[in-house]
């Protein structure tokens, strides 16, 4: 259970790099430390913190990370217009957008290139769906070939916008994937389902579960983990 915290006081925030950031606190019941990570489009920091911890105890934490947190500061790529720019990112590669104010609205792919319509003011948003719309029918492909190699029945499928983690299971068997993988290399974005089916059979990562994604996943999964620590944030760039 998180609460989360409210008061009639600002907001806490902390400068780095001569930005003012909101400092977001959130009381976890099973928290036993304080946890703290600069949000992927860093907009943020988020700290998690015991039932018993004091907020000022929470901002002062920061405060005394400042050099790590303008670090990752630093490695948030500049946000992106893939409208300005012309191209989507699309399975780790680009996709021309060709745009006519008289095309059908509805997106057509062909190789390299997605033609679409309709006002232009709106056409950010309609990528955005249109790319959650392939997140939704490649990872639907994704978690049924794995659940069929681990045997196991494919759970339902939820797309998630989270901002810490690229996917998760739950206790009741809810395998919930971030859509902006719709946009990394297919063999990272795999990975990921690869991961939560693995959790269907085994919900901790014990030495049996890594076996069963050895098992399972068909590629390096220590070099899909490189690639979303080093260059998952850009997937954040475009969309907020």
């Amino acid at each position: 259970m998180i609460e989360w915290l409210r008061s009639d006081n600002a907001q806490p925030a902390i400068e780095l790099s001569g930005r003012l950031i909101p400092i977001e606190l959130n009381r976890h019941a099973r928290a036993r430390r304080l946890t703290m990570r600069l949000a992927p489009d860093g907009s943020a920091v988020r700290i998690t913190l015991p039932k018993w911890c004091r907020s000022a105890d929470a901002v002062a934490f920061a405060k005394m990370r400042r050099a790590w947190l303008e670090t990752q500061l630093a490695k948030v790529p500049p946000p992106g217009d893939p409208v300005a720019r012309g191209s989507l990112r699309h399975r780790g590669g680009e996709l021309a957008i060709d745009w006519h104010a008289d095309a059908p609205r509805r997106p057509v792919l062909s190789p390299g290139t997605l033609t679409l319509g309709g006002p232009r003011e709106t056409l950010a948003n309609r990528l955005q769906r249109w790319l959650e719309g392939e997140a939704t029918r490649l990872l639907a492909a994704d978690l049924i070939e794995y659940c069929t190699r681990a045997r196991v029945e494919a759970p339902q499928l939820r797309l998630t916008r989270a901002g810490r983690r690229w996917g998760s299971c739950s206790s009741k068997g809810i395998v919930r994937v971030n859509w902006r993988l719709a946009m990394a290399p297919d063999w990272v974005r795999r990975s990921v389902v690869a991961h939560e089916v693995a959790h269907l059979v085994h919900f901790d990562h014990s030495p049996a579960f890594h076996a069963l994604l050895d098992e399972l996943y068909e590629g390096d999964i220590d070099a899909a983990d490189g690639w979303l620590r080093s260059q998952g944030r850009a997937l954040y760039a475009d969309f907020g």
